[in-house]
């Protein structure tokens, strides 16, 4: 069964995660401020690192728990913690306190985390860093950040990103309007208003900001660059946008062929059928000015979601959206638009798409921006990335999943550095 390393759902939608057997299997456990790292010796006989590899959480909302990381790393396709440790590498899972914080502040966890594996390493080992998802980023402004103050302080020779959106992530605006409104009309409903609201909290959290390419605060907003998303890439080229004489590696959940997912532009991916939200709709992104949304409930005017001058990206190449492997349908993006429609109706939505891009493949391999249509639905240029090596799977798979061809390129570029 494939799973998501990263969840966005832990913690955001209850029930949503299916229960994870313990993960007793970690050796160490280190305190951080703001965070924690489960320490996997390769060698149960070992009390300190010799060859630490440092991978950090991702986004989603609360505090990272170590036995879902540990079961999206290690019972999925490809058991990616043993294979670490065969080799002979220390993993230390990094997890934060807030997952939905600003990337800035778990940077600073991330420096704690590296700082103490120089200090417990035995040896001179140089460190692996990076992480999944937003992981990836939190370390890479960490890196660079310690470069900056200090050269080489940091002690790393390989950064590692797994699906990480080094030009922004993707959550239809549609999707993002509608949680809005759901929140807005019944967020304050005794019993389910927590529920309902959740999805809004979490697309406005200062993590998602900084994250997405395009964000709406409200309903009513314009479809734009989040201004903590600016002031977080003008942070990150301040102190050299990436740590000098690191080599860098990353992989993509989705082709690098420029072949998408085959979801088309500008139809309706979601619509209702009940009385609360008679005439309801979300529709998949398109180009040019687009109602991406109609909002209705039932006596009130309906609201008319616009956008203007995106790129039809909901069908491009790229990691997918996280399903909630433990809620019926396996909800992802649009599909958990429909599940809180459903909630409300009490009849399921009509769901024609579950699940669109969240992480391009040109976003994971930091070879351009998404907002360029061609270069989002081409065949990646190996010249045009920011990385040393990637790699791209052979299909559009679900957002940070480990596969057997995406972890056996790590494996190998980690042995031979």
């Amino acid at each position: 069964m494939s799973m998501p390393v990263v969840s966005i759902w832990d913690n955001t939608i209850p029930g949503a995660q299916p229960h994870h057997p313990r993960a007793s299997a970690w050796d160490a456990v280190w305190p951080l401020t703001g965070g924690t790292a489960w320490v996997f010796y390769s060698n149960p006989a070992q009390t300190r690192v010799k060859k630490p590899v440092i991978l950090a959480d991702g986004f989603s909302s609360g505090k990272s728990d170590p036995d879902a990381l540990w079961n999206g790393l290690e019972n999925g396709e490809y058991p990616f913690i043993s294979k670490l440790r065969e080799a002979g590498f220390d993993l230390v899972l990094l997890g934060f306190d807030e997952r939905s914080a600003s990337i800035i502040d778990n940077a600073d966890v991330a420096v704690q985390c590296i700082e103490k594996a120089i200090a417990d390493r035995e040896g001179r080992a140089k460190l692996t860093v990076g992480g999944f998802s937003m992981g990836g980023l939190v370390t890479r402004y960490a890196l660079a950040k310690m470069h900056h103050h200090e050269a080489d302080s940091h002690e790393t020779a390989t950064y590692l990103s797994y699906d990480t959106p080094h030009t922004g992530a993707w959550l239809p605006i549609s999707v993002q309007a509608f949680a809005h409104f759901v929140k807005d009309n019944w967020g304050d409903l005794p019993g389910f208003g927590e529920l309902l609201g959740s999805f809004s909290r979490m697309v406005n959290s200062p993590a998602a900001r900084q994250l997405l390419r395009w964000h709406i605060e409200t309903v009513s907003a314009e479809a734009r660059q989040d201004k903590a998303r600016t002031d977080f890439l003008a942070e990150l080229e301040r102190v050299g946008s990436w740590p000098p004489g690191v080599r860098r590696l990353g992989v993509a959940n989705g082709t690098g062929t420029g072949a998408g997912n085959n979801i088309p532009a500008g139809v309706t991916a979601m619509r209702t059928t009940g009385a609360e939200l008679t005439g309801t709709r979300l529709d998949t992104q398109d180009t040019g000015e687009q109602v991406v949304a109609i909002l209705k409930k039932t006596g009130a005017p309906e609201i008319r979601v616009t956008t203007n001058g995106l790129p039809d990206i909901d069908g491009a190449p790229g990691g997918l959206f996280p399903e909630a492997l433990n809620l019926p349908g396996r909800p992802a993006n649009f599909g958990t638009a429909a599940m809180l429609a459903g909630l409300l109706e009490g009849e399921p939505a009509e769901l024609t798409y579950n699940a669109t891009t969240f992480v391009p493949s040109v976003s994971a391999v930091a070879a351009g921006r998404i907002d360029d249509r061609d270069m989002l639905h081409s065949k990646i240029d190996p010249d045009s990335s920011e990385l040393d090596h990637f790699m791209c799977a052979s299909d559009n798979q679900g957002h940070t999943v480990i596969t057997v061809e995406l972890g056996e390129w790590i494996m190998e570029k980690l042995r031979t550095p």
